[in-house]
């Protein structure tokens, strides 16, 4: 089966995905991401208020395979974590776009979005 690819989002070339709505955005990782994690069983979520850099780790997601960094795809300041991933992080499987996000950010530079993949150009890169 192919990994589904959202048009709406913005992609990361690390496999991250980012939905702006005004200045928030909500982060998690891609399809692909998760299929190649396999069963995740834990994520190590950033505390709300905490400022991030593009670039900085986001937080820790663990599967029964390995443990794999997630990073900041835009800098800002963590809004909301989703609190549902500390007893049920196998969401991020079920659902990786929708009830499987990560964290919201405040953004602090709006011009990183720009410098996201869209859909298309991380089909390519897949």
């Amino acid at each position: 089966m192919a990994d589904e690819v959202r048009e709406d989002l913005k992609y990361t070339e690390t496999h991250e995905w980012v939905e702006v709505k005004g200045k928030t955005a909500i982060v998690g990782i891609t399809d692909h991401a998760q299929s190649e994690l396999t069963d995740i069983v834990f994520a190590e979520l950033p505390e709300a208020g905490k400022e991030i850099t593009k670039g900085d780790e986001l937080c820790v997601v663990e599967s029964v395979k390995s443990v794999s960094e997630i990073y900041a795809p835009i800098s800002g300041t963590i809004k909301k974590v989703n609190e549902n991933l500390e007893d049920t992080p196998e969401i991020i499987n079920d659902d990786p776009y929708d009830d499987g996000w990560l964290v919201e950010i405040e953004l602090s530079n709006k011009d990183e979005v720009d410098a996201l993949l869209d859909a298309d150009a991380y089909k390519k890169l897949l």
